[in-house]
Order: C-alpha cells, then sequence, then structure tokens
C-alpha cells in the first residue's frame, strides 16, 4: 500500500514536470514567430542564391526530410534555372541541428538532400546531374542553442559542383 503511493507521487511529480517543460519550451518559440512557422525557418538571413532570384537552400521541421511548401518553391526555381544551364551540375548538402546523435543526423540530412533530388528530378533534372552529401550537424549556419538557430541549421543547400 505505501509503495504503491510513493509510486503514485513520483508519477504526479514527473507529469507535472513534463507539463511546466512543454509550457516554458512554447513560450521560447513565440519569441522568434517573426522568422518562423511552426518549428520551420522562414527568415532570409541565412540564404544565398544559385542565380539572381534563386534561393540557395530549403527548411525543414525537426524531425523531418518532407519538404515544405515554401521548400517546394524554391525547388520549382532551381529547376527553372538547371533547365536553362544543363552544363551546370549541383550538389545537395544535408544539414541538421547540433540535437541527437551525429550518426542519426547524418542520415537525417541526406534523407533531406534526398528529398530535395527527387523534387527536382520531378521537374526534369537528371540525377547524373546531383550529387548528394550530409553533414549532419557538423556545418551548423547558426552556432546558437535555441529553436531559431536550430531551425536555420535544418536544412539542404543547393551548390555549383566544382
Amino acid at each position: 500500500m505505501r509503495l504503491n503511493k510513493i509510486l503514485k507521487n513520483t508519477l504526479l511529480v514527473l507529469m507535472a514536470c513534463l507539463a511546466l517543460t512543454a509550457c516554458a519550451t512554447k513560450k521560447e518559440v513565440s519569441n522568434v514567430q517573426g522568422q518562423m512557422q511552426g518549428d520551420v525557418y522562414t527568415g532570409t538571413d541565412t540564404v544565398e542564391y544559385l542565380a539572381d532570384g534563386v534561393p540557395d537552400r530549403v527548411f525543414f521541421a525537426t524531425n523531418e526530410s518532407i519538404l515544405t511548401t515554401a521548400s517546394r518553391e524554391t525547388l520549382r526555381a532551381q529547376a527553372g534555372w538547371l533547365r536553362k544551364n544543363p552544363s551546370i551540375n549541383v550538389v545537395l548538402e544535408g544539414h541538421a541541428d547540433e540535437r541527437g546523435t551525429r550518426e542519426y543526423n547524418l542520415a537525417l540530412g541526406e534523407r533531406r538532400a534526398n528529398a530535395a533530388k527527387d523534387y527536382l528530378m520531378t521537374y526534369g533534372i537528371s540525377s547524373d546531374r546531383i550529387t548528394v552529401l550530409s553533414y549532419g550537424k557538423e556545418r551548423p549556419v547558426d552556432s546558437g542553442s535555441n529553436p531559431l538557430a536550430w531551425s536555420k541549421n535544418r536544412r539542404s543547400v543547393t551548390v555549383k559542383a566544382n
């Protein structure tokens, strides 16, 4: 009977801690709404360009490799530019934020880069012109440890191959 009461009290304390943690996380995310939609980065301060008006990167939600609407728009612009420049090959670099193991993030970065590659291929870009490379969490664009920094680092970047 006493053991049951101790177990019950411990469970209640754990549930209260989880609820408080969730509230704290929600508050931190709300401070950066202007540059994020949900937990996906929507700002442009880290974006560079393949060509005039053709952004070089797309962003992903936490632990996801599914393309957002904005990502698909960016990749359509990249595909259009690549069709006009058939002699240019590209490398799709997959990245992840600092959370998670090195191995997990390397695999996630590869899935993200492959998602971008698959989308470019649906717009007529040959797979022979696209190389996939994952850096996982090894090359952050923002070294901060907060939701905004993490969202900037969850990306696939398209660069011209040498």
